[in-house]
C-alpha cells in the first residue's frame, strides 16, 4: 500500500507542476526538450556507484526543484521558474513510474524498491 501511495504522490507532483507550467504560460517546446535533462546526472555513475548516487540524488530531490522555483519567484526570473517546474515534473514523473532515489550499492537499488 505504501508503494502505491508513493506512486500516486509522484503523479500529484507531476500534475501540480504541469499546472504551474501552464499557469505561467511557459513554452511547451522547451518543456519537452528539457523534461529528461536531469537524467544527465546519471553520468556520475561513470566514476563509481557512491559518486553516481550522490550526484543523481542531489538533482532528483524536490527540495532542489523548490529552491530553484523560489529563486525564480524572488528574482522574478522566468527561467528559474520554468526550470524549477520542469525539474519537479521530472521528479514527479520518475516517482510515478517507480524510479526513486538511489542507494550507493547499485543504480537499480532505490528507496522505492525498499518500500
Amino acid at each position: 500500500m505504501n508503494k502505491i501511495l508513493l506512486h500516486v504522490e509522484g503523479l500529484a507532483i507531476l500534475l501540480l507542476s504541469l499546472y504551474g507550467y501552464f499557469y505561467f504560460g511557459f513554452s511547451w517546446i522547451w518543456f519537452f526538450i528539457l523534461l529528461l535533462s536531469p537524467d544527465i546526472f546519471m553520468l556520475g555513475y561513470l566514476i563509481n556507484n557512491k559518486v553516481g548516487s550522490m550526484v543523481y540524488n542531489f538533482i532528483h530531490t524536490l527540495s532542489v526543484a523548490i529552491l530553484i522555483f523560489l529563486i525564480g519567484i524572488f528574482l522574478s526570473n522566468s527561467i528559474f521558474l520554468a526550470a524549477g517546474l520542469i525539474l519537479s515534473s521530472h521528479i514527479g514523473m520518475d516517482r510515478m513510474f517507480g524510479y526513486g532515489l538511489k542507494y550507493p550499492t547499485h543504480f537499480k537499488d532505490t528507496h522505492l524498491n525498499r518500500v
